[in-house]
């Protein structure tokens, strides 16, 4: 079968196309289909479909944000008599929405159900939905396809587990990884990082400390590697674990991605982030930039407890504490997550225009009522908060006081840095 893979996307910007993260999850796709098909990618934010092409399936797999675009794409082959197959996070969480645009609709990970599916397929006995009765064994999940045609990027990703035990309310990683921790075999990691020829890579696991021990091994065994990544983690681990941290220096660690989400104990205790405690914040940073990497924080503003004072308190907490970088983000009720669910039924859902369910606060895309605050307010707050963050002075404070960095760690901190400034200033748009 000549089979088709795509991530739509509701707009290109081509000059972000060698920084940005090519998609992992269509190599992932094109990993578990059988070598006896002809599999394409194509990823919209780098390249065009061609519609005119023949293709027996194509598979589109989205996020919320893109599923209109996804849905639109899915009418034309649809009309043109191809077989679409929709998958992902949204049609996970939605399955009876998305078949209204699709053949097949395929609900959670897709190791198991994939190959099922093109079987069915060539019997012409294609089912509307296909769901996995069990989570994947993680010795059963192939390297992801990085020598697939693609547009070429300066950073290639890769995943090394799947399941997250924590349970924010607001994530929906439980709704296709489940909440049980499943670490891929070490051995098999290393092979595919070797078959990335690209130095950078990023991790694409919700957090990569979440079982220390085999993330240690996995340090070990990278550091004759010679690859630089950055990845997620938790703050309790960073703060606490310095064997950990000096492996992961060791073995080629740019920066940390940490949730922290929010200042207030109160929010966090309420969105179940067991991870924080806000109290261990500064020596956990302090740590973690003893070891020569950044620190880049990940912030959430419209969460219950939040005021219109929660703006200027978070930023003057992130300044004292000597946080590399950050993103700042609106939170967004993603279908299927415990926190839509709790705001639908407190009426508190404002919009279900899905390509409105961005959560970079430069969007200014608030679907929800806040609490304390106005939605405008939340949208404003948000974005006036990380423009003061990233201004010049403070960029320029925070880059003189990179006392632990050596020079390329430094360089990547200005750039990050600099590139923030002009992207929350609307100079440049991502």
């Amino acid at each position: 079968m000549n089979i088709l893979f795509i991530s739509p996307h509701p707009w290109r910007n081509i000059t972000f196309a060698k920084i940005a993260f090519s998609s992992l999850t269509l190599k992932q796709l094109a990993a578990i289909t059988p070598e006896c098909h002809d599999v394409e990618t194509v990823d919209e934010k780098y390249q065009q479909i061609d519609f005119s092409k023949e293709y027996d399936i194509v598979g589109i797999s989205c996020m919320t944000y893109n599923a209109p675009r996804g849905y639109e794409i899915a009418d034309i082959f649809r009309r043109r008599g191809v077989t679409v197959v929709l998958g992902g996070y949204h049609p996970s969480a939605l399955p009876e929405e998305a078949k209204q645009h699709a053949d097949a609709v395929v609900i959670g990970e897709a190791e198991l159900t994939w190959p099922r599916l093109l079987d069915d397929w060539k019997k012409r006995e294609l089912k509307p939905f296909y769901r996995s009765d069990k989570l994947i064994d993680p010795h059963l999940i192939p390297p992801a396809r990085h020598n697939i045609k693609s547009e070429k990027t300066i950073v290639e990703s890769i995943q090394t587990s799947r399941g997250c035990p924590v349970g924010c309310e607001f994530c929906s990683i439980q709704n296709i990884e489940g909440s049980y921790y499943r670490s891929r075999p070490i051995c098999q990691l290393i092979d595919e990082l070797k078959s990335i020829r690209t130095k950078n890579i990023f991790f694409a696991d919700s957090s990569l400390d979440i079982n220390p021990g085999f993330t240690k091994n996995l340090f070990k065994e990278m550091k004759e590697l010679d690859k630089k990544f950055t990845c997620f983690g938790n703050i309790n681990v960073l703060g606490r674990d310095e064997e950990l941290l000096k492996l992961a220096s060791e073995a080629g660690c740019l920066r940390w991605l940490i949730g922290f989400e929010s200042f207030n104990q109160d929010n966090i205790d309420g969105i179940g982030k067991k991870t924080n405690k806000v109290k261990e914040y500064r020596q956990s940073v302090r740590k973690i930039k003893e070891y020569d990497m950044l620190v880049v924080g990940m912030f959430m503003f419209g969460l219950d407890n939040d005021t219109v004072d929660v703006f200027d308190a978070t930023v003057n907490a992130m300044v004292e504490l000597d946080i590399d970088s950050a993103f700042f983000n609106i939170l967004t009720p993603f279908p299927g997550t415990a926190l839509y669910r709790r705001l639908d039924s407190e009426k508190r859902i404002l919009s279900k225009d899905w390509s409105n369910y961005l959560t970079r606060c430069i969007n200014r895309s608030v679907n929800f009522q806040p609490k304390y605050m106005s939605p405008s307010q939340l949208a404003d707050g948000a974005v006036q908060a990380a423009r003061k963050y990233y201004s010049i002075a403070n960029i320029a404070r925070k880059c003189c006081n990179s006392k632990n960095l050596n020079f390329p760690h430094f360089m990547y901190k200005v750039t990050s840095n600099v590139s923030s400034f002009l992207f929350y200033n609307d100079f440049i748009r991502y």
